[in-house]
């Protein structure tokens, strides 16, 4: 009689495929439909933004930075913004302060719904990416409002934010957040207790809490094993001290729980907006008053020499930035997103590091699907919510 042999078959998964939430290449070993190895390759979509960072003025970094976790674009101008300003030694109006929250609380949610409906579609809930758009649709016309552009708004500046808020802003604004809880409840009610999902996610890719911690996983990933950790809390920055929210956390660590954390969150940055919005008042200072790095109003420029030669100096030659370095986290989408600046006294960035969730969330991929099946790796790609600009940058 023949001898039965069994062998193992490697099979890539990407950089092209639907489900790996960008261009990233799985390097899978499987035995029949079991997982025995996951082996992750990046590089693929690397565009070398903090290189680039070095050649650019500090201002124009800002459009650099939103393009790297394209789905938190104002989380991560937020965190570069805070650390130059640290070095500067600028203090921002309680006004810019608070716009800051309720923009990064918007940018949160507009995040969260991608990764619902994306998450959902993958494992078989196709219509929950339609209902998911249709809300980020209305964060998105606010973007605009703001702007002028929807996807990366370049709003948050070194100093304070581009221009003031345009009128209707905080009508758009208290219309969304009338309309989105209901939304809540409906994505909850379509997936929460379908039997489908729950197949899909119980029980797949635990991670446990010493184990989050060890793979240095933040965000929803880690709060979702049990770990409470959230920047706002631990390390607060605009004034997230004096806003009422709770951090969500789980215990089971799978695929499901990261699930019930984001709707959680999605609950509380709804009533993070709701205190921000009625601390703004509709006119106000929109930047701090500092003449080195905040251009003069236009109609001092179109009358004055010294505000016309300011306003000149800043847009042709930038500013400078006293020599010394800064590190400065904010609690991006996906968690503790940090900019490292370091200066050298001139008017350009000498060297600039950003701490990229995404980037560990993809190390602790083999760990998390290790002797799971291969249908297993789309949820819990999805459930990781990795953006690869946030991972190559």
């Amino acid at each position: 009689m023949a001898e039965l042999r069994t062998e193992t078959m490697t099979v890539n998964m990407g950089p092209q495929h639907p489900s790996t939430h960008g261009v990233l290449r799985l390097v899978l070993e499987l035995d029949g439909e079991v997982i025995r190895s996951l082996r992750p390759t990046i590089g693929y979509l690397h565009t070398g933004i903090e290189k680039t960072a070095e050649q650019k003025k500090w201002q124009q970094v800002v459009p650099l930075v939103e393009r790297m976790d394209y789905l938190g674009a104002q989380s991560n101008s937020l965190a570069y913004a805070l650390s130059v300003e640290k070095l500067l030694g600028l203090e921002m109006p309680q006004r810019v302060r608070d716009i800051r929250v309720l923009i990064a609380e918007l940018q949160r949610i507009a995040s969260h719904l991608i990764w619902l409906g994306t998450h959902a579609l993958e494992i078989g809930a196709v219509s929950m990416l339609f209902y998911a758009i249709r809300e980020r649709e209305l964060i998105m016309n606010i973007n605009e409002l703001v702007a002028g552009f929807r996807f990366f708004p370049s709003y948050f500046r070194i100093g304070g934010l581009r221009e003031d808020l345009p009128r209707g802003f905080h009508e758009a604004v208290n219309a969304f957040l009338d309309r989105f809880p209901a939304k809540i409840d409906e994505f909850e009610g379509l997936l929460s207790k379908n039997d489908i999902f729950m197949r899909r996610t119980q029980g797949v890719g635990v991670v446990s809490a010493d184990a989050a911690l060890a793979w240095g996983l933040v965000g929803p990933i880690a709060r979702a094993s049990g770990v409470d950790y959230d920047v706002r809390k631990y390390f607060p920055y605009s004034g997230y001290e004096t806003y009422d929210f709770e951090v969500p956390t789980e215990r089971e660590g799978d695929v499901y729980a990261r699930y019930r954390v984001r709707m959680r969150e999605l609950r509380e940055s709804v009533t993070i907006c709701r205190q921000a919005i009625t601390r703004i008042p509709s006119t106000g200072a929109w930047a701090c008053d500092d003449p080195r790095v905040v251009p003069p109003p236009k109609d001092k420029v179109y009358t004055e020499m010294e505000a016309l030669i300011q306003h000149f100096l800043i847009y042709s030659q930038g500013f400078t930035v006293p020599a010394g370095d800064a590190y400065v986290p904010v609690e991006g989408p996906r968690g503790e997103h940090g900019v490292y600046v370091v200066s050298d006294g001139t008017n350009r960035p000498w060297r600039i590091k950003m701490r990229a969730p995404s980037l560990l969330a993809i190390q602790a991929l083999p760990t998390l699907v290790d002797a799971g099946l291969i249908a297993d790796v789309v949820a819990v790609i999805g459930s990781t919510d990795v953006v690869m600009g946030d991972c190559d940058r």
